[in-house]
C-alpha cells in the first residue's frame, strides 16, 4: 500500500516562501498574457470590417466590376459609420441605400427611366418602407434637397470611393474628413460635381442645384 505524502501534506512541508513565490510568477505570467490579448482585440477592433456579402437584392442585375464598386461604397460608408459612433439602426440604413443604388445599373431599363429610380421602385414593391433609404437610392446621381443622412452619406461615398479614377489623393482626404466635418465634405462634393460638369459643357440638373442651394455657407 503507497504510504508517501499526500498532496495537501507536501504542500505544507514546503515553505511557504515557495509557494507564495510560484503563486506571484504565475500571477505575472496571467497579467501579461491578460494585457497582451487585450492588445490583439483592440488592433482586430481598429481593422476595417468588410461589408456583409448578402446586401446585394436578388434581383440585382451588377457585373462584377460594379459589384466591386459598390462593395467599395459599403465599406467605406461602414468605417464612417463606426468612426461617428451612429446607432446600428441607422448604420443599416446606410448600408441599405449603398446596396440598393446601384442595383440595377446594368440592366435595360426604359428610355427616361434613371437606374436609382428603377432601383428605388424596385425596393419599394419588395418591401422596402424607410422613404429616406429611397430617395437615398432615387436621387444618389444628382443630390436631394430633402435628403436625410443616408442619401447625404450614400452621395459622399460614391463619389469619394477609393476606385475612382482621377484625383484619388483628393479623394482620400475628403474621405478622411467625413467622420470629422460631414456638412462641409459634402458642400465641396456638391461643388466639384457641379464644376465638372460645367467644364465638360454638360446641363446640371434642376435637383442638383437645388441641392446645392440647400447647403449650408462656409
Amino acid at each position: 500500500m503507497y504510504r508517501g505524502s499526500s498532496w495537501p501534506e507536501g504542500l505544507c512541508r514546503r515553505g511557504s516562501g515557495d509557494y507564495f513565490g510560484d503563486m506571484s510568477a504565475i500571477s505575472a505570467v496571467v497579467r501579461r498574457l491578460w494585457r497582451a490579448l487585450g492588445r490583439l482585440l483592440r488592433a482586430w477592433r481598429g481593422r476595417p470590417r468588410p461589408p456583409p456579402e448578402v446586401g446585394l437584392p436578388p434581383w440585382a442585375e451588377v457585373d462584377k466590376r460594379r459589384r466591386a464598386h459598390i462593395r467599395r461604397v459599403a465599406a467605406l460608408v461602414q468605417r464612417w459609420a463606426e468612426e461617428m459612433e451612429v446607432s446600428k439602426r441607422e448604420r443599416a440604413r446606410w448600408l441599405r441605400a449603398v446596396w440598393l443604388h446601384d442595383a440595377l445599373r446594368d440592366a435595360r431599363l426604359p428610355k427616361g427611366t434613371t437606374h436609382g429610380a428603377a432601383a428605388a421602385d424596385r425596393a419599394a414593391r419588395q418591401g422596402e418602407a424607410d422613404a429616406g433609404v429611397l430617395d437615398a437610392v432615387r436621387y444618389h446621381s444628382v443630390g436631394y434637397a430633402r435628403w436625410d443622412d443616408a442619401g447625404r452619406m450614400l452621395y459622399l461615398a460614391d463619389y469619394l470611393e477609393p476606385g475612382r479614377r482621377g484625383r484619388r489623393k483628393a479623394r482620400a482626404r475628403l474621405a478622411e474628413r467625413v467622420p470629422r466635418d460631414p456638412d462641409r465634405v459634402l458642400r465641396e462634393v456638391v461643388k466639384q460635381q457641379i464644376r465638372g460638369r460645367l467644364r465638360a459643357g454638360r446641363p446640371i440638373h434642376p435637383l442638383t442645384l437645388e441641392f446645392w442651394n440647400s447647403l449650408d455657407g462656409d
